[in-house]
């Protein structure tokens, strides 16, 4: 839906976070937006209401935005500034977030594009309606060992003059038997881990009404070397969260497993590509 306006300095774009229902205008004090100088306001698209913001063009040109994506402190900031808005609305309403940056070069042509769409604005709204997103990760258990070797699995005998140089006799074959058992191990460990990842999923989609898989993240910080292996995240009926927080509660201690629980966040995930 966005569409790049002319770069003239003094040439103003209509910048668009979210969409709801139009009955009850949310309250919009506390929060600024992306644009500092000019007041958040609604949009009026029917049975529909667009949370809309006029913006200078020439901050939101390709080349503007492609400057910004390399300064991650200033990106952090619009993206923040997007969300604010988006949550302060989703509090008050059932809402569909835009993508970042959705700008329309004039307020007519915003109305008749998001006119447009209001059946599947409607559609989605029908489905987020009184329900929250929560992320479900899962790690795997154990960490991997050094196969290659250490103290600890070179083989040993005693140092004589006559001996001393040579791999004690069947040396090579008893450490390749280690490796191959340290190898077997791992692999037990890793489908331990996914079974252990079919099972949360399987239990947590009984207590959602969606579910989506997402890609597993590598290695974390510094330090952090746990393998993910389930990351996946859930439409959850308001009413049922504490009924999703315990149920994590007892699969943590059931499986022992590394499992994290993350909301209740505006459901982005769940509201199709608008």
């Amino acid at each position: 839906m966005t569409e790049r306006s002319p770069t003239a300095s003094d040439t103003t774009a209509l910048y668009v976070y979210a969409v709801c229902r139009a009955e009850g205008s949310p309250a919009l004090d506390g929060v600024s937006g992306v644009a500092r100088d000019a007041p958040l306001r609604t949009l009026p698209l029917g049975s529909l209401t667009a949370i809309v913001q006029t913006v200078r063009a020439a901050e939101f040109t390709d080349e503007a935005w492609q400057e910004r994506l390399t300064d991650e402190p200033e990106l952090e900031r619009y993206a923040r500034a997007h969300h604010e808005v988006v949550s302060a609305v989703a509090a008050q309403a059932p809402t569909v977030p835009l993508p970042l940056a959705t700008l329309y070069n004039a307020e007519d042509r915003a109305e008749f594009v998001l006119g447009n769409e209001s059946a599947r604005f409607h559609a989605a709204l029908e489905r987020i309606a009184h329900h929250a997103e929560w992320g479900v990760k899962v790690y795997a258990t154990g960490s991997p060992g050094d196969v290659g070797g250490g103290a600890a699995q070179r083989p040993s005998t005693p140092s004589t003059p006559g001996n001393r140089g040579r791999p004690a006799p069947g040396a090579g074959r008893a450490y390749l038997e280690r490796k191959r058992n340290l190898q077997a191990r791992h692999e037990q460990q890793r489908e331990e881990s996914l079974r252990v990842a079919e099972t949360v999923d399987t239990r947590v989609c009984r207590i959602a009404k969606a579910s989506r898989r997402l890609r597993p993240h590598g290695p974390g910080t510094a330090g952090d070397h746990r393998v993910q292996v389930l990351n996946a995240t859930y439409l959850v009926a308001e009413h049922r969260s504490a009924e999703l927080e315990l149920l994590v509660k007892d699969l943590r201690e059931s499986t022992d497993a590394g499992i994290e629980l993350s909301g209740p966040w505006v459901p982005y995930s769940f509201v199709g590509e608008v």
